[in-house]
């Protein structure tokens, strides 16, 4: 007897026909198609029960507080709240063109911006590049740690840290006292606070910047730097043609995310040190705000300078990641 045959006894004298393919997906699909957003929700449950904490904490925290911009064009008092307080239209605005003390706070920030994307942007690519050239596997690992280990301490620290080694009571001048030498003044000192700044953006971040670069070295194909070591290529001509190249797009997009935020140049790392220089040689747009809206009460003011500098970064954004797709870059997004 065959299997045929077989089939039609075991179901009682009716012949079942094995389904063809078609029918086969056909249900398949169909049973996809019905559960499924229930069975990816069902499958994936544990990840979103894991990220739904994250999410809310983001738009509680990030995103809802984006409608407090509007007390930029109000007069606004916060016993009466956004609600209640009266509607100025650009008021707050020409207020802040008005204002002596903003050309100021925007002198230094441009300055302090252009140091930073000048030297200290570009600093963290010269580190990984000699280390990934100089360095055995091991140094690099160590080194690497030493240099990311900064990035973990809070501003507070670190502006201790700074005060107790080059303060005018600190370790290196109290060495230079003790053996007869000049003082070595530098903490306090207006005419080198930008560059105290700088040099305390530069120990901390540096380490951070230095792993994205080296992870992206990493990722280079090694035959390319064989085979051009077999061609007589020696090590500054691999860097030059093989290695910078092939990190062009890495070193883009930090770019334009760095030009994003470049007019917020280190709120808590100035507003810690702005006491002994004084306002006309550290005030930023972020202390401005600050020193504005939380100390002087002028609420619409500094919601105006803050939501006119966040409009200017998302232009800057905009515009880089532009200029980026002309020179066939991808940039942050596609076009």
């Amino acid at each position: 007897m065959s299997n045929r045959e077989l089939s039609s006894v075991a179901s009682g004298g009716r012949l079942l026909a094995a389904p063809d393919a078609d029918t086969a997906d056909a249900r398949s699909t169909g049973r996809a198609r019905r559960g499924g957003t229930g069975s990816r929700w069902s499958r994936d449950k544990l990840l979103i029960g894991i990220g739904l904490p994250g999410a809310i904490a983001l738009i509680l925290f990030q995103y809802v507080p984006l409608l407090g911009n509007v007390i930029a064009f109000q007069d606004y008092q916060p016993y009466l709240g956004i609600t209640g307080s009266d509607w100025v239209g650009f008021e707050n605005f020409a207020a802040m063109f008005e204002d002596p003390k903003f050309y100021t706070a925007l002198y230094n920030t441009l300055i302090l911006t252009v140091i930073q994307t000048v030297l200290v942007f570009p600093i963290p690519l010269f580190i990984a590049l000699l280390l990934n050239s100089l360095a055995g596997e091991r140094l690099k690992r160590l080194l690497q740690s030493i240099l990311y280990l900064p990035h973990f301490l809070s501003w507070v620290i670190v502006v201790s840290l700074f005060q107790q080694m080059l303060g005018n009571a600190g370790m290196l001048n109290t060495f230079l006292v003790q053996n007869g030498l000049p003082m070595f003044q530098v903490i306090g000192v207006p005419e080198l606070f930008k560059a105290l700044l700088t040099t305390q953006a530069i120990w901390k971040d540096a380490g951070w910047g230095t792993i994205i670069f080296l992870a992206a070295i990493s990722r280079i194909d090694q035959e390319m730097y064989e085979a051009a070591a077999v061609d007589g290529a020696g090590p500054w001509k691999r860097m030059w043609n093989i290695t910078l190249p092939s990190l062009k797009g890495l070193f883009i997009l930090l770019l334009i995310l760095r030009l994003g935020n470049s007019l917020s140049v280190g709120f808590e790392q100035i507003i810690l040190q702005q006491g002994p220089v004084g306002l006309p040689a550290s005030e930023v747009l972020d202390t401005y705000v600050f020193n504005n809206g939380i100390l002087s009460q002028e609420w619409g003011t500094s919601a105006a300078v803050g939501l006119a500098k966040t409009v200017v970064g998302i232009g800057l954004v905009i515009g880089a990641n532009k200029l980026a797709h002309l020179f066939g870059e991808r940039g942050v997004y596609e076009k």
